[in-house]
């Protein structure tokens, strides 16, 4: 089975990232997780560190292993890079190539050749502002297949587009992305 680097970014959706490394576990595949500062205020690293059997990575600057450096080492074994959910503020850093954090330094220093999903998860306003428009085209064109959010009644009240995608749809998009 595939090595999958997850990706949790600052969203209200970070909770189903729990069910997703759950999912991917019972799949076959080594989930290994990074997250934002911002994504441990929606769920702790120890939920996914028990769902993932693997340490949770949250600082780029925090080195266990002198012989490794952990953000350049993970890239090289990772079969698949999956961010969900993706915030507007980590799409805009991967976008410009800021590597400010476990995630966009793992993600700036990814081999050219590894599969990379990403799943947006947001307020409808964030999503259709042409800067996050023109960010999510960017990483298109950098490999990044994009998994479109769903129509939903969002965490805010507000509805439209902007919900993460079911976690059926993102296990079927890694699937095909794998095969």
């Amino acid at each position: 089975m595939a090595n999958i680097l997850l990706a949790v970014t600052g969203s209200i959706s970070a909770y189903k990232a729990a069910d997703l490394t759950s999912q991917l576990t019972k799949l076959g595949h080594q989930v290994k997780i990074l997250m934002t500062p911002a994504a441990t205020a929606f769920i702790t690293p120890l939920t996914l560190q028990v769902l993932s059997k693997q340490a949770v990575l949250v600082e780029v600057m925090t080195e266990d292993d002198p012989k490794q450096i952990q953000h350049i080492d993970l890239g090289k074994e990772a079969d698949l890079f999956l961010v969900a959910p993706a915030s507007a503020n980590t799409i805009a850093k991967l976008a410009i190539g800021l590597a400010d954090n476990m995630v966009t330094s793992t993600a700036l220093a990814l081999p050219q050749g590894t599969k990379k999903i990403l799943a947006p998860a947001m307020n409808t306003k964030m999503l259709e502002h042409p800067a996050t428009q023109r960010n999510l085209k960017l990483l298109q064109d950098y490999g990044y297949q994009i998994i479109q959010p769903r129509y939903a009644t969002l965490a805010c009240g507000d509805q439209g587009a902007g919900a993460l995608a079911s976690i059926e749809t993102i296990l079927t998009t890694i699937q095909e992305s794998l095969s």
